[in-house]
């Protein structure tokens, strides 16, 4: 996970997007690769960034989880250690979702962030 997170930030850094931009990415970057570490049953991870029309920074992290993953998950309890990435997700990414992956046979979950000029 911190390769993924250092690998990110240091494209973006490249891109000279707004720091703000920047450190929202990383996060969600951050709890994407967790959950996939977390919740795949398969042993690989993907994680991708792209930057279209200086507009919209997309994010995604494929695994090779053969079971579907599902955005709607159960709220964690206000005692409960984990269980807060996707609600994270949802707060930082303009949108987000899942779809199967074509680069690995498993799961793609994937944020948007737009970026402001």
């Amino acid at each position: 996970m911190r390769t993924a997170r250092d690998t990110a930030r240091r494209q973006l850094c490249t891109w000279g997007l707004p720091g703000d931009v920047c450190m929202d990415a990383v996060l969600l970057v951050s709890e994407l690769t967790t959950n996939a570490v977390v919740h795949s049953t398969g042993t690989g991870m993907l994680c991708g960034l792209s930057l279209t029309s200086g507009e919209r920074l997309r994010i995604e992290v494929h695994d090779g989880g053969r079971t579907a993953a599902s955005p709607a998950g159960a709220r964690p309890g206000p005692d409960d250690e984990s269980g807060r990435g996707l609600l994270i997700v949802q707060q930082l990414a303009n949108s987000w979702g899942t779809d199967c992956s074509v680069r690995t046979g498993g799961n793609a979950v994937w944020a948007v962030l737009r970026v402001d000029p």
